[in-house]
């Protein structure tokens, strides 16, 4: 009988995409075949500290946020005897290099993109530089610093309304989950919008609305990746933000109602960007689909994005064959395989 690997799940976290990390972590406890791994849940709090053997679930209970312990563990001591780390943790302090760098050091294989694929497309400013040279089509954006924008508010005005014009949106670069984003349709309002972005992030990204269809795609694998089926979004709200992802009533429609033609498009586009961005296990990638002449736009690239039982990720895999339980089981078997191939 092949002995049990304990699977460690790092959840919560320090970004303000905690509360969707403890919900993505629950599905994950729920959906572990607990034949193949024992599982430890490790809970980090909004402060930053460890605690191993706190149940996501009884998280949930209490809020969906991870409380603060009386007596938080050391990181290393909190992660002994795993052999292997699904660190379910979006944004900043997880899904941006610095988990993955940490347990690289620690010698534990891991789920999802290792250190420069996960800092690079957090930081949609760097990343958009990058697939930009590899010759991605994007739309037109623009990307300051806050000091910048605090100091020459007149100049950047200027520069996004000679270059993107109005309506456009406003970003932190590092930031998921629509977290700090704006729509600003005026001048007068960006202002405001680029203060809300400086809240989350040093960096900020203004980009040129594009009228057309959001488009979705989930990849997996290493370095053979898959692509699903694609799906589209149909925001409940003006655009997808936060409370629209997992508030409101958005609907998403997989599959998207889209021609054999234009589903190869994104499926190779997805597979394509994935590949270039250096991602491994798994990565959400995002596009546009422009109404005026059907182009098909790269957004964004997510390397863990949300993981309930309703996020677009497994429900987009759902629907080309692979079950939720099987979905967390295969990006197991690929984080063992990414580290028997490093070492």
């Amino acid at each position: 009988m092949v002995a049990r690997r304990t699977l460690g799940i790092l959840f919560g976290g320090r970004s303000a995409e905690h509360e969707v990390s403890v919900q993505s972590a629950a599905s994950i406890w729920r959906a572990v075949d607990r034949s193949k791994y024992e599982v430890v849940p490790i809970a980090i709090s909004k402060a930053g500290k460890w605690t191993a053997g706190m149940s996501p679930l009884a998280v949930l209970e209490v809020g969906a946020v991870v409380p603060e312990p009386e007596q938080a563990q050391d990181p290393a001591c909190a992660l002994a005897g795993v052999d292997i780390a699904f660190p379910v943790l979006h944004g900043p302090y997880g899904e941006d290099g610095t988990i993955q760098g940490m347990l690289e050091i620690l010698d534990i294989p891991y789920v999802g993109a290792g250190v420069l694929a996960s800092s690079l497309c957090l930081d949609k400013a760097m990343a958009k530089l990058v697939f930009a040279q590899c010759g991605f089509p994007q739309g037109p954006f623009l990307t300051f610093h806050r000091n910048y924008c605090r100091q020459q508010p007149a100049a950047v005005l200027r520069a996004v309304e000679d270059q993107l014009g109005f309506p456009c949106f406003v970003k932190p670069a590092n930031m998921g989950s629509s977290v700090g984003i704006s729509k600003v349709h005026i001048p007068d309002r960006l202002p405001q919008a680029l203060e809300l972005a400086a809240d989350y992030d040093s960096k900020i990204v203004i980009e040129a609305f594009i009228d057309g269809r959001e488009i979705e795609c989930s990849v997996l694998g290493n370095e053979q990746p898959m692509a699903s089926v694609p799906g589209e979004i149909l925001p409940d709200a003006e655009f997808y933000d936060y409370q629209a992802k997992y508030v409101s009533d958005s609907q998403v429609l997989i599959p998207a109602p889209l021609t054999p033609q234009q589903v190869a498009n994104v499926q190779q586009l997805a597979i394509d960007v994935f590949t270039a961005a250096g991602c491994s296990g798994l990565a959400r990638v995002d596009f546009f689909l422009r109404n005026s002449d059907g182009q098909l736009l790269l957004n964004e690239v997510n390397t863990m994005p949300g993981f309930t039982r309703i996020s677009a990720y497994p429900k987009l895999w759902e629907a080309s064959g692979l079950a939720y339980s099987q979905l967390v089981d295969e990006l197991v078997v690929l984080a063992l395989e990414r580290y028997a191939e490093r070492r």
